[in-house]
């Protein structure tokens, strides 16, 4: 291939464009194909995750490589995301012994090897005692929550084929088995040990619950906010079944993983975080090493930590521009900045975290955010709001929840529209003026309660 087309190939990498890679070099005839076009194209097809199709292409080049560091990384690379961690490991410290010191392929031998240790661990405990004769009589916490939002009929045959037609995937013959004991619910333990760093924490990711069979409930594999809904309006990638729902409200995600092991096999179980372009961890290489793998948070503690970091945020850090010019705006309180701060410390308080939920003080939270822009935006829309909305504390810099459940903000404002406090006059929402004078009744008591 010419100078210039492999420069334009190195440009559109730069530019994560490696859809367009693939198709140029697919466009060309295998005997254009050399060393360096082979590498470029399994380079692409490890970004866009293919990674069977990566292997297949850099092992036809394998004689040219086993002495290029390049070719090294990128095969250590396939087999890494194939969860071949023995084969990984030969290609990363081939890598190391012809370019000694890189950083991130010493993190990658570091990660082979800790999983090699960890699947041996788990593989060594599941054959030990076998997963179905385990006890689970108490591995499910006992909640309304669950029971609410999780906890399904136990699943027919009926039922599992109609859920595995709808997703398009064999779910796992254990994970059908514990579900026929409880379908879908909280278990007591939480916490699933990683050998990576996470969004999440250092060593470990933490699941809210685990989906059941099921339509009924919101959390079950096809239910309002099940699998196909974080895939479709989440953007969670489509190699699987989104299982276990998380803390951060849709910002990280479980999923049964099938690239490897095709619709019908054995899935290997993944986290994948939405916050950092979809990333993807390695968990278990199946449903039962990770159930058997899950610990309870207090192995992982820091509440108290991360209740004082978020105390000391609410009441010191700087509001976001946005929020910070609507308080500047608000008529009717004047100090509204320390009335939101004094909520929110109460939020802190009950909660041992910032964020918001549907209880009564996160609505007050609503409420006010929709007052203070309104008051400045008064011919705001429905999707105009919720656009802006994530602005001024969601996502902001300093004062903020660090993230947000769009459902819970939709809620709210069907809620309020529901009882009559927001009206929708031809596309245009605001309070009414009983709504708005009785909010503002209520800061100014909070106002009146606070100190110099």
């Amino acid at each position: 291939m010419s100078k210039a087309r492999l420069d334009t190939l190195q440009s559109w990498y730069a530019d994560d464009q490696h859809d367009k890679i693939v198709e140029a070099i697919e466009q060309l005839p295998e005997s254009e194909r050399d060393y360096e076009v082979v590498g470029h194209y399994g380079r692409a097809l490890n970004n866009l995750g293919r990674y069977t199709e990566a292997l297949q292409q850099l092992l036809s080049v394998e004689h040219q490589g086993i002495q290029d560091a390049t070719w090294n990384w990128r095969i250590g690379y396939s087999y890494f995301y194939l969860h071949q961690w023995e084969k990984a490991l030969s290609a990363f410290e081939q890598f190391d012994r012809l370019e000694p010191g890189d950083a991130d392929v010493n993190k990658y031998i570091e990660a082979c090897s800790d999983f090699m240790v960890r699947q041996a661990a788990a593989i060594k405990e599941i054959a030990r005692v076998p997963f179905r004769e385990r006890d689970f009589s108490q591995f499910w916490e006992t909640s309304d929550y669950a029971d609410k939002s999780y906890v399904e009929a136990p699943p027919t045959a009926e039922m599992i084929a109609s859920i595995e037609e709808e997703l398009g995937y064999k779910l796992p013959a254990d994970y059908i088995w514990l579900m026929q004991q409880q379908n879908g619910g909280v278990p007591v333990n939480t916490c699933f040990p990683t050998a990576v760093s996470t969004s999440w924490a250092e060593d470990h990711v933490a699941i809210t619950g685990i989906m059941g069979i099921g339509r009924e409930k919101d959390y079950s594999l096809g239910g309002s906010l099940g699998s196909r809904f974080m895939q479709e309006e989440w953007g969670y990638p489509p190699f699987g079944v989104v299982l276990c729902d998380c803390p951060s409200a849709g910002h990280d995600v479980i999923m049964l993983d099938y690239r490897v092991c095709g619709r019908d096999g054995e899935p290997a179980v993944v986290h994948v975080d939405q916050e950092a372009g979809y990333w993807v961890t390695f968990l278990a290489p199946n449903f039962a090493t990770f159930i058997t793998g899950l610990v309870n948070e207090e192995v992982f503690d820091t509440s108290e930590q991360d209740k004082l970091h978020d105390l000391d945020k609410v009441k010191y850090a700087q509001f976001s521009s946005l929020l910070q010019s609507l308080c500047e705006k608000a008529a009717g309180i004047e100090r509204i900045e320390a009335v939101i701060r004094n909520i929110c410390t109460r939020i802190v308080d009950g909660k041992g975290y910032f964020a918001f939920h549907a209880d009564e003080l996160s609505m007050l939270m609503y409420d006010i955010q929709f007052w203070l822009y309104t008051g400045s935006n008064p011919e705001v829309t429905r999707a105009h709001y919720l656009a802006e909305y994530e602005k001024m504390i969601a996502f902001a810099q300093g004062f903020s929840t660090g993230g947000y459940a769009p459902d819970f903000v939709s809620g709210w404002l069907d809620e309020r529209i529901k009882q009559g406090a927001i009206v929708d006059r031809a596309g245009v929402l605001s309070f009414t003026a009983v709504a708005r004078e009785q909010l503002v009744n209520k800061l100014t008591a909070i106002e009146s309660g606070l100190g110099d």
